[in-house]
């Protein structure tokens, strides 16, 4: 992967692998973990091999699903741009999925998180529905972190937030909307809104997705710790931008069976609250799936 970070910061040349190890206990259980290393290929720099995720999950027929451990969570749609670290949360969840109608509740502790402000040990409470109406996907999401208010950057806030997607023959219409309830002093909304096209599929050659789209992020509604490789997003990592507004481009494309070209690129980005200039920002990845 390489990335042309923002703000004067350096470029990125790296490389990572993750592996997933599962283990059948029964036909109802199964035990997941997933091992993770990175290295930088700029310099001689390397880390350790983590489990950064490791779970249990049960079935209680066709309908139910409980999970407990040290899990991954996403809160959106849209690949998880407001929350989506690898890390997850250490709690349970539990899932009902019937049709097209899939809906899950958790509680738990949320992991590392880059954001200065972030929501990193707040113990959390989530709610998700995904809805398929053929015609469109509808998501609705909710998140209540606990604690002693006086203790806890985020204890007592509420975020909730709601999706949408249309497709349109090849097309697909979607955005997102967010407001953190529970804060008084502006700055307490983050949305987004793009247009896409095509599927792409890991075992197709050839097949390709774009899309294009527009973010306002404002401080209060990020959680940060998105799955998106570079954003101006990185920008609420500054205290003092309140707010980042920028337009996104991104594609990928199957080159090979399981061998994925990832490509993004944002610019015109526009912050409030601080003269920082902060610049567009690219990034591509090779990406082999085995």
């Amino acid at each position: 992967r390489y990335q042309n970070k923002d703000a004067g910061a350096a470029d990125k040349w790296d490389g990572r692998i993750r592996l997933n190890v599962k283990g059948q206990v029964n036909d109802s259980t199964y035990v997941q973990g997933r091992l993770d290393a990175e290295m930088n290929f700029k310099t001689s720099d390397d880390t350790n091999v983590i489990f950064d995720q490791l779970f249990v999950n049960h079935d209680f027929g066709d309908a139910v699903t409980v999970r407990l451990g040290r899990q991954p969570v996403v809160i959106g749609d849209q690949s998880g741009w407001l929350y989506g670290f690898p890390y997850g949360y250490d709690g349970a969840q539990a899932m009902f999925h019937q049709g097209r109608v899939n809906l899950t509740a958790g509680y738990g502790r949320f992991n590392k998180s880059d954001y200065t402000d972030g929501v990193k040990d707040q113990d959390a409470f989530f709610a998700k529905g995904d809805l398929d109406f053929s015609a469109a996907k509808l998501n609705l999401n909710y998140l209540k972190f606990t604690g002693d208010k006086k203790a806890d950057t985020f204890a007592g806030y509420e975020i909730a937030g709601a999706g949408l997607t249309i497709p349109v023959g090849d097309f697909r219409v979607f955005g997102e909307y967010w407001k953190d309830t529970n804060w008084k002093n502006g700055y307490d909304t983050a949305w987004n809104a793009g247009l896409g096209y095509g599927k792409q599929d890991n075992a197709k050659v050839g097949s390709f997705r774009v899309a294009a789209s527009y973010v306002d992020a404002e401080r209060n509604a990020f959680l940060g710790a998105y799955t998106y490789d570079a954003s101006p997003l990185d920008a609420l990592l500054n205290k003092e931008v309140k707010e980042v507004k920028f337009w996104r481009a991104e594609g990928d494309v199957t080159l090979a069976k399981n061998v994925r070209l990832h490509g993004e690129y944002s610019f015109d980005v526009k912050t409030k609250g601080t003269d920082t200039d902060y610049d567009d920002v690219a990034s591509v990845s090779l990406n082999y799936v085995f």
